[in-house]
């Protein structure tokens, strides 16, 4: 196979310095071309260097993503704006889904992936060719796409699925534990852009010492193994992990490996998907700082060109058949451990009219997809028998203090469990006798919602909230249960949300029994703009979701910290969910997992796991937390049966017996802006 591919790139090569020759004979797109086929001989020039010196990598990355950074992007045609203006919009938008597939292949020259290299450059060539004959379309020119993709797309899909199950792809895993991490450029070999964010986050995680390093690790690898402990399930059959991480945390990954050994874990590290079949709306992977959002966020929809019925269904076929040749592996994995980072300033992005989107229809199946495939991992992965992770870390972008935050996150991370516990508790005493919670909003907060409970059948022996003591889920700090979507009515507002990236302004959700019955944002002139974003990035395309979390968190000490480095709308859901009352849309916390036992410390059993969705085995492949902060927030109140209403925060405070010490974080943050004005 290797010698047919190699034949294949050699006459790449040979129709690469065609098109430059005779660009011409493209009429107006022939700048577009001779452009495009430039940049894949560059491609095409690093993959045949075999041993790539860090000086090199460094220069390659830096020409590489210098084309679409934002002081370029105007003129790129990266650009879906640009070329739609330059050659119209079914061409533009065409061609820009063009250059940004075949940038595509820059991690691909760096890593060595051939066959990757070579149908892209083939992808490009044949519709090359297109263009200097007669009879050109966009129709013709969608129909080369669409056959290329199905083409290739079992091929794509076998690799993607095998490099998040199989260790021997370890390409990542070598980096990280054979470089020398005192040197920066070592972080250049990945192929991803790197920033003064990977950097300086390499140069501070060197200046710590190796026994800080061991116990940050610590705390991230003792989540993940708690999670078995907690949830009681085997872990003896269990060999590989799948890392995910921000580039520049290269120290504590290598630690983290060298940990996960220790308790019989073999690391699984891939990158996050780049081409338009494996990328997805939320980067999943090894990571790093994106070189544009709104670049990316112009070709989130790129599949729009190509995804049709016919596609879907040969998509799920080919990740049945891909899952079914690597059973063996995915009965090993134990699950994934992800250290997320946060400190991006926040990322409005401008709504184009040259970007691809998808029909109403390609909604409906885009919706199908994650719902059927998520099946299929399911099928092979099964939720109740693995554990996760996810712990989050400041990035040098979030400000000047970014060391001093990184400390106080270190804190955040690890604070007394005991105390929690107990705290947490008397919470859950109270609302375990709530027929229903009311969540009034503060000041400018338009909230005024009511969430309905589940009852009890043996309410001494069984409880509607976990105790949520930061073993998978850190940092500490929040009560939940899964609400009864009857009965459940309200709006949800807050005043700024960052949601997968995205900054959402005066986000308001209605629901009724349950479900979201309207939403919209402030992010917009036109509402139908609003109402799409909104759509697109929380509802994933669907017309409704169920409320599938109702938690109160208690993590003020995080909330402190926001306050004090005005971080506040930087943080993570992670952590901002511990930071007052939170709403999930979306599956519930037990998603596919509902029949396991879980106990909460006292020894009781965690009842409320179902809702009349899942119920009937109706899930949603998602689940976004939405969080009031506390300065947002009037009052938590419960009502019992019977009426008696129970004050568990009032003006912002909590007030129920035996949590007031949770009040004295908040204390300290009113006398500091006191003290400030």
């Amino acid at each position: 196979m290797s010698g047919v591919l190699q034949e294949r790139h050699e006459l790449n090569r040979e129709g690469l310095l065609r098109v430059c020759g005779c660009s011409k004979e493209a009429g107006k797109f022939s700048e577009f071309f001779w452009e495009t086929a430039q940049m894949m001989q560059y491609l095409n020039g690093i993959y045949d260097v075999h041993r790539k010196s860090l000086e090199q990598l460094k220069r390659w990355n830096e020409e590489w993503y210098q084309a679409i950074r934002p002081e370029a992007y105007e003129t790129s045609y990266g650009n879906p704006a640009y070329c739609v203006g330059k050659f119209g919009m079914e061409y533009g938008r065409i061609l820009s889904f063009l250059y940004t597939e075949m940038r595509s292949g820059f991690p691909y020259a760096i890593e060595g992936r051939l066959f990757d290299l070579v149908i892209l450059n083939e992808l490009f060539l044949e519709i090359f060719q297109s263009f200097i004959e007669e009879d050109v379309s966009p129709e013709k020119i969608r129909k080369i796409i669409f056959d290329h993709m199905r083409d290739y797309s079992s091929d794509v899909f076998e690799y993607r699925i095998r490099e998040q199950l199989d260790p021997s792809l370890d390409f990542a895993v070598r980096i990280v534990m054979d470089s020398d991490w005192n040197n920066e450029d070592s972080l250049y070999q990945y192929g991803e852009y790197i920033s003064e964010n990977e950097i300086r986050t390499l140069k501070y995680l060197n200046s710590l010492s190796q026994e800080k390093i061991q116990a940050i690790a610590k705390t991230y690898v003792e989540g993940f193994h708690e999670g078995f402990i907690v949830n009681r399930i085997d872990m003896s059959g269990k060999r590989t992990v799948n890392i995910r991480y921000t580039i520049g945390f290269e120290p504590v990954i290598k630690e983290a490996i060298i940990q996960f050994a220790e308790i019989g874990l073999e690391p699984i590290i891939y990158r996050w998907g780049h081409g338009s079949l494996t990328k997805g709306l939320n980067k999943v992977g090894y990571i790093s700082t994106s070189p544009n959002p709104q670049y990316e966020y112009d070709h989130r929809y790129d599949q729009a060109l190509y995804f049709d019925n016919r596609f879907m269904q040969h998509k799920l076929e080919c990740y049945r058949n891909s899952y079914e040749r690597w059973k063996e592996e995915a009965e090993l994995l134990a699950g994934p451990a992800c250290m997320e980072t946060f400190g991006e300033r926040p990322f409005l992005p401008e709504n184009k009219e040259a970007n691809l989107r998808l029909s109403d229809r390609q909604q409906e199946l885009s919706v199908e997809f994650q719902i059927r495939s998520s099946e299929i991992v399911n099928e092979y992965i099964r939720p109740d028998q693995r554990s996760f992770t996810i712990i989050a870390y400041p990035i040098p972008e979030i400000g000047e203090q970014f060391e001093e935050i990184f400390e106080e996150v270190i804190k955040v991370n690890t604070l007394d469990q005991k105390k929690y516990r107990k705290i947490q508790q008397k919470l859950i005493d109270a609302l375990d006798r709530a027929v229903e919670v009311h969540i009034k909003g503060a000041g400018e907060n338009q909230t005024d919602l009511y969430v309905a409970m589940h009852e009890m059948d043996d309410p001494d022996c069984q409880t509607n909230f976990e105790n949520c003591l930061a073993d998978v889920n850190i940092p500490i700090g929040e009560v939940f249960t899964s609400p009864k979507l009857t009965g459940t009515n309200g709006v949800l507002h807050v005043g700024e949300a960052y949601l997968r990236d995205l900054k959402f302004i005066d986000l308001k959700i209605t629901f009724k029994d349950g479900k979201i019955s309207s939403y919209t944002c402030g992010n917009f002139e036109k509402e139908e703009e609003n109402q799409a974003l909104v759509k697109e990035n929380i509802l994933y395309n669907r017309d409704t979701l169920p409320m599938g979390e109702f938690a109160i968190g208690t993590n003020t000490t995080a909330y402190a910290m926001a306050k004090k480095y005005d971080i506040l709308y930087q943080l993570p859901i992670l952590i901002v969910e511990k930071m007052g009352p939170h709403f999930a849309v979306g599956d519930t916390c037990y998603s596919h997992s509902e029949d396991v036992k879980v106990y909460n410390p006292d020894g009781k059993e965690i009842s409320a796991k179902h809702n009349e969705c899942s119920r009937e085995g109706e899930y949603f492949q998602c689940h976004t937390d939405i969080t009031i902060p506390y300065e947002e927030l009037e009052s938590i109140t419960v009502f019992e049966l019977g009426g008696k209403e129970v004050a568990i925060i009032q003006d912002g405070r909590f007030v129920l017996p035996g949590t007031e010490t949770l009040n004295e974080p908040l204390t300290e943050i009113r006398q500091l802006s006191k003290m400030k004005k």
